[in-house]
């Protein structure tokens, strides 16, 4: 009896509850048969966590005074008592009597209490109730025959019941897990629910598991959506060390064998062996990456990336979601005709994040429309286009871009048209908005905010500053000027030295 009273006090992977209410009416000395029903309450239950349970030995009589008992197989639990791993635990005798082996520790007794829930879900054994807690509180079975009972959460918490009492109250000591997910910033290297990024840029993502003792089936799911492409790997650590991969399955959507569920673009399956050896709020953080593709939804609140921990029979954590974004700007090359604003074929520019406009990047055209102008996107590895050339639009626009400093430069001019003179300087916040960023009179750099375009005035005769300035023809003939004078007083020095 002082064993089963150690177990009391077990708390491992499944909640264990090996149970026997007496009989209210129970004289102190006299046997009595089990005429009474048993009642177990469980507080401190998890919301949204089933708890199950089953009888696995059915209590004849007992005889209090003696602290005698006679138990019995209950008939779903036959076949298990009759395995050599049970065996090893209970010992049934020729008219079916159980008990309890002598000399069997703590620990081995939770491993048969672990072994008989393996037992009840390879095997499908009918449970003799479940309730799901829709609340944080407490849940009741009641109305049971007496017995020892196994009771299973899906928190994967591990109490047992005191063996003396029609009425037993368990608590519930394990938490639930949680899962966490963050993206890195690549300017910052910081790790945040958000990032920007590129077309094309690898974009490194990392989940943290708070594991619960008591871990029961713990399968990570991933969901990327289309935007997004795996790398295919995974790095796995325990407290800071690398979990080995034994310790875990992990199953790719692309593998047509894989069968992973719910639409996922990977999972991380967990043995059951590493499952057991978690502790109580220990971090399991899982890094990988991904590429953000063509598929890239443009500036909103798309590019997701999904996880959530499914754990013990049916319970899931609450998701947690990242979001890459990634922009666009719009230019209008024009020149002026009287007031109107005269759109301008066959001027060609490059973007580059180069402030001497070197190095452009990749582009790749993506649709045609005579109206609204080109649409190009940043390329990927091996898409080589690297200038626009304007329409009879006059417009154009590049999209997949990440939150960065822009150089827009007019590589050549529309004909009869002079070209500028440097880059446009252009920014693109974190929120997707885009500014020109133009030096003002006393020397700071001042921005101005794009509503609709990106823009860029040609004229012809003269060739313009970025930003237009005033003054530029009259300095150039001021110029031609002086070089004339200069010419005319040379030559008229040198026939006056050769007279």
């Amino acid at each position: 009896m002082k064993l089963i009273k150690k177990i009391a006090a077990i708390m491992l992977s499944v909640m264990m509850v090996l149970g026997m209410a007496s009989v209210v009416s129970a004289d102190e000395g006299g046997v009595t048969a089990p005429t009474g029903n048993g009642k177990i309450t469980i507080t401190n239950a998890k919301k949204d966590q089933t708890y199950t349970i089953y009888r696995i030995l059915e209590l004849e009589s007992y005889d209090k005074a003696k602290n005698n008992y006679a138990y019995k197989a209950a008939e779903r639990w036959k076949t298990f008592l009759e395995t050599e791993s049970a065996k090893a635990y209970l010992t049934t005798d020729s008219n079916g009597g159980v008990t309890w082996k002598t000399g069997i520790e703590e620990s081995k007794a939770a491993a048969f209490a672990k072994l008989a829930l393996t037992y009840a879900k390879n095997n499908s054994i009918v449970s003799d109730g479940d309730s799901k807690a829709t609340a944080n509180g407490s849940i009741t079975f009641d109305k049971l025959p007496l017995g020892y009972y196994l009771v299973d959460s899906s928190a994967g918490a591990l109490c047992s019941l005191n063996t003396t009492a029609t009425e037993v109250e368990i608590q519930e000591k394990n938490g639930v897990p949680s899962v966490e997910k963050k993206v890195e910033e690549d300017s910052t290297n910081a790790w945040d629910d958000s990032n920007t990024a590129d077309i094309g840029q690898t974009v490194n993502f990392q989940t943290t598991i708070t594991a619960q003792q008591g871990a029961q089936n713990y399968v990570l799911h991933d969901k990327m959506e289309a935007g997004l492409t795996f790398g295919g790997t995974v790095t796995v650590t325990k407290n800071g060390e690398n979990v080995d991969a034994t310790n875990y399955t992990l199953k790719i959507a692309t593998d047509p064998s894989a069968n992973v569920t719910d639409g996922c673009t990977f999972e991380i399956v967990f043995t059951q062996p590493f499952c057991d050896t978690l502790k109580a709020d220990e971090q399991i953080i899982v890094t990988y990456s991904a590429t953000l593709n063509e598929k890239a939804a443009i500036a909103g609140e798309e590019n997701k990336n999904t996880t959530k921990l499914t754990y013990g029979d049916s319970s899931e954590t609450t998701p947690s979601t990242t979001t890459t974004k990634t922009f666009e700007m719009s230019v209008f090359k024009y020149t002026k005709d009287g007031t109107n604003d005269k759109a301008l074929a066959g001027a060609t520019f490059t973007l580059s994040k180069d402030d001497k406009g070197t190095n452009p990047i990749k582009l790749v055209s993506v649709s045609n429309d005579e109206t609204n102008g080109d649409t190009y996107r940043v390329a990927k590895e091996n898409e080589a286009i690297t200038s626009v050339t304007t329409t009879k639009s006059g417009k154009f626009k590049i999209q997949g871009l990440d939150a960065d400093i822009y150089y827009l430069t007019e590589t050549q001019q529309p004909t009869g048209y002079n070209k500028l003179s440097a880059p446009i300087k252009i920014k693109i916040d974190d929120a997707g908005a885009v500014f020109i960023l133009k030096n003002s009179a006393n020397g700071t750099e001042t921005p101005e905010a794009i509503t609709d375009y990106v823009k860029v005035l040609n004229n012809t005769g003269t060739i313009l500053p970025t930003t237009g300035g005033n003054g530029t023809s009259l300095i150039y003939f001021l110029g031609a000027v002086l070089a004339l004078v200069s010419g005319v007083v040379l030559i008229t020095k040198q026939r006056m030295k050769n007279s």
